[in-house]
């Protein structure tokens, strides 16, 4: 394609830069339109990898047929199923009728697989057997459909990685992965931000009816300067930030900075294994037992070293240190347990007075892990101002697995 056709796209569709890694991917997405090919974009969250697939269906023949754009991590592993492929009446409880599902909806048309990487393991087969030969079963059916569905399937996740976690299908990688189209970060693509950071502003300042923002010299150089984690998303919220609060319409870098998070800023804490080959916990609860009982060790180690500085302190003996039953290995629980007890013995004696005699200090300490584990999914969605995203890869989960406690606890 000319360059003049690309940049009729990019105004068709609202896509701002001129990148050569972003009008590259979007010749591609052009080109494989009239085809059948199955589709998977790639990039990091907040790329806008969302724009190529309405790319492809409207430059499709399908593109008078449904488009149906699925989240695929947003949907309950229970449930998704459902969604995707439909259900009979009574296949399980709350089916109270029957449900067509996306599949079939979609018929003729073009299916977004937004997340594809988040799909479970049983779902990621019945979508090979679309993919293969067009053919579905509902849940709670034995009976055999048929669609003719465009797949275009999105991912910011390595699913190479995943494959070899075993938590991807390598043949369903190869059915998706027919034609590729990579998004590039924003990091990478320059004075785009610039651009971007114009557009966002001129849009804001219609939308809140006030004077656009302007950048300085030196901010377009803190802008530009910056690695943009959150790429145009990000991009996007700190612009409105800006037009909101500040009443100086001119932004200088001393203004900007204030908005921008920190580079250095240390993320929560990760476990580092000693073994590389192991694959990690089979749960989030094994991973916040973990750390609390490191958290323990550390505790009785500086009480402690306490109780010695306060021995010394008033004369004690040398030989009557405290007693600590502290190494305390944590036992299976279930989800609704606490943590193990501990019980700290304190022994303490005076030579200087024979007749108090010695004394026992029982102190006992539990902690409810459910409290913690909704403290700390509280604290990540703060960090990342309710991003679900980028909170659940900050906790080392799956964002299904955070929507899903995050409906348990009550947070939303």
């Amino acid at each position: 394609m000319t360059k003049a056709e690309i940049q009729q796209v990019k105004l068709r569709f609202g896509i701002i830069g001129n990148t050569e890694g972003l009008s590259r991917a979007i010749d591609v997405a052009i080109q494989v339109a009239p085809t059948d090919l199955s589709v998977l974009i790639t990039g990091e969250s907040g790329v806008g990898k969302e724009s190529f697939p309405q790319i492809i269906h409207q430059y499709s023949r399908r593109k008078h047929g449904q488009y149906i754009a699925v989240n695929c991590g947003a949907i309950p592993e229970g449930t998704i199923d459902s969604e995707l492929f439909g259900h009979e009446k009574g296949a399980f409880t709350g089916a109270i009728g029957e449900r067509k599902g996306y599949f079939g909806e979609a018929d003729k048309g073009t299916i977004f697989l937004d997340e594809v990487g988040e799909l479970p393991l049983p779902t990621q087969a019945r979508l090979l057997r679309v993919l293969e030969s067009g053919e579905f079963i509902k849940v709670g059916s034995s009976r055999v459909q048929k669609t003719d569905v465009r797949i275009v399937a999105a991912t910011n996740v390595n699913l190479m990685q995943a494959i070899a976690d075993g938590r991807f299908r390598e043949d369903l990688y190869y059915r998706l992965n027919t034609v590729p189209i990579q998004i590039p970060p924003l990091r990478e693509r320059g004075e785009d931000v610039l651009l971007l950071f114009r557009k966002f502003a001129a849009d804001f300042a219609e939308r809140y009816r006030m004077p656009s923002i302007s950048l300085t010299d030196d901010a377009k150089k803190v802008l530009l300067a910056y690695s943009w984690p959150g790429n145009v998303r990000q991009l996007k919220n700190i612009t409105e930030q800006v037009s909101i609060i500040e009443t100086n319409r001119e932004i200088n870098a001393a203004i900007l900075q204030t908005y921008i998070p920190d580079q250095n800023t240390q993320r929560l804490p990760a476990l580092l294994f000693g073994n590389k080959d192991r694959k990690g916990f089979e749960s989030e609860r094994e991973i916040l037992y973990s750390v609390l009982f490191d958290m323990r060790q550390e505790v009785a180690e500086l009480k402690k070293m306490v109780h010695n500085l306060m021995a010394d302190k008033q004369g004690m003996a040398a030989s009557t240190p405290a007693t600590y039953y502290g190494n305390v290995t944590p036992v299976a629980s279930s989800p609704s347990s606490a943590m193990p007890t501990i019980i700290h013995t304190v022994k303490s004696s005076t030579p200087h007075d024979d007749d108090i005699q010695d004394t026992e200090e029982y102190v006992e300490e539990s902690l409810s892990l459910d409290d913690l584990e909704k403290e700390m999914i509280r604290k990540a969605l703060e960090k990342h101002n309710g991003k679900r995203k980028s909170a659940a890869k900050d906790l080392n989960i799956s964002e299904r697995t955070l929507y899903r406690k995050i409906k348990e606890y009550g947070l939303d």
